[in-house]
């Protein structure tokens, strides 16, 4: 675990580099529960940076993983040799249930599609969203009980970003929640506790279950948006957007599912995140404290801590050479923005959470590129905003407990957080 003992820490990291490289395999999830990633990827970077692994899940199979910041910048920026088609996870996508999103296209329908939902997160659109968001926090903040334990992530980071979501879609605020088990349904594991059963069959059946009543009810709002003038919504931007409105039922669900997790999942653990960060290093929540002017570097060294998507996955076009590796035509690609993020030739101690440092905002969370993510602006916001209606309030937030991490190779964040607030100020 992130907040275990030294000596399990080192134990761990022993068993990290006794094992034969050949044998790690990154895409396990069962090292981002444990608490091993960070070991392993250090003996990715330093052994085998352009690495080949065999995945135990018969969707997964064999891929590279490319775990330096610059090797990853690299692909991540060349969309002509690295494909983002079919799909940006590592397990295939089955026949009978693939979801196109624009994430996962390439030019020109990702340009066109990306095009047409991007005005949702533009500047201009942000400065209307800022006091709203502001407002929300705020009545989140002042709900949360004082001296008695509480989950810090369904009581505030779920809240905050549902909400905000629920406002980008318009979409009927008593069922906000809703989005929230979309999202979880949609990246979960098997074995996660998320579906009724472990059974990898059933759990699959549920999974499309739940998403087909998702889009089901994202149909509802399309019909309603597609017969009304356009409006500022994704639904209406989709629903009237030229490369967007002639979509059919798995795309739009694709669509939906990207905007839902990137909305929601991402931007939720690292607010949670930044929770645990500055706990366990107190020299740093007492600078914050001392200093609110850091709020944005504290933002964006959470985001670089956190990593909520530890990784993105491409397609080789072509047999390409990288660190003295010849990767395959059709060859999977994991680039491992958590293990980037961690690069010691290129962020300065790299394992130490530290706001303030000169370029903060120097990390790949976020994507290189074409396909850079397109809330980033949007998930700072909740973020500085969360911090500066915090600091106003709650001298200290104590984490109670070992955090429940998310048994997930692909997001990296936090089922519960338990936290207690002893006073306000």
């Amino acid at each position: 675990m992130d907040d275990g003992s030294i000596d399990v820490k080192r134990a761990a990291r022993d068993a990290v580099y006794d094992m034969p490289l050949a044998d790690i395999n990154p895409a396990d999830p069962g090292i981002f529960r444990d608490g091993t990633w960070g070991a392993m990827f250090e003996r990715l970077r330093a052994e085998d940076p352009i690495h080949w692994a065999v995945s135990e899940e018969e969707e997964v199979g064999g891929y590279w993983s490319i775990t330096k910041f610059n090797d990853i910048v690299a692909v991540d920026s060349d969309h002509q040799s690295f494909s983002s088609e079919p799909t940006i996870v590592l397990p295939d996508p089955a026949e009978d249930f693939t979801l196109p999103m624009f994430i996962a296209m390439d030019p020109p329908k990702h340009d066109v599609q990306r095009k047409t939902v991007s005005p949702a997160v533009s500047p201009a659109n942000l400065m209307l969203l800022e006091p709203i968001i502001r407002e929300r926090a705020g009545a989140i903040l002042d709900d949360c009980p004082i001296g008695v334990e509480f989950d810090w992530v369904d009581k505030v980071s779920i809240e905050l970003t549902t909400m905000t979501l629920a406002t980008l879609f318009d979409f009927p605020w008593e069922d906000r929640r809703k989005l929230t088990r979309w999202s979880d349904v949609a990246t979960a594991a098997p074995d996660s506790g998320v579906f009724a059963s472990t059974d990898p069959e059933e759990a699959e059946n549920q999974r499309r279950a739940e998403l087909f009543e998702c889009v089901d009810y994202f149909m509802r709002l399309w019909n309603e948006r597609v017969n009304a003038p356009p409006a500022g919504d994704l639904i209406s931007m989709l629903a009237h957007g030229e490369s967007t409105r002639n979509m059919d039922r798995m795309e739009y669900l694709g669509n939906l599912i990207l905007l839902i997790v990137g909305g929601n999942d991402t931007t939720r653990n690292s607010i949670s995140g930044s929770v645990l960060a500055l706990h366990q290093n107190p020299d740093q929540d007492r600078l914050l404290r001392a200093d609110h002017s850091l709020i944005p570097a504290m933002v964006s060294e959470t985001i670089r801590w956190q990593t909520p998507l530890a990784y993105m996955r491409r397609r080789a076009t072509r047999d390409i050479e990288i660190g003295g590796k010849t990767i395959k035509e059709g060859d999977k690609v994991a680039m491992w923005y958590v293990s980037g993020n961690r690069d010691e030739e290129v962020i300065d101690r790299p394992n130490d959470y530290l706001i303030t440092r000169e370029r903060p905002r120097h990390h790949m969370s976020f994507g290189f590129g074409i396909h850079r993510c397109v809330g980033n602006r949007l998930a700072e916001l909740q973020l500085k905003i969360i911090w500066e209606e915090i600091l106003k309030r709650f001298p200290k937030i104590e984490v109670v407990g070992p955090p429940v991490l998310v048994r997930s190779s692909f997001v990296k964040g936090y089922e519960k957080l338990p936290v207690l607030i002893p006073t306000r100020l």
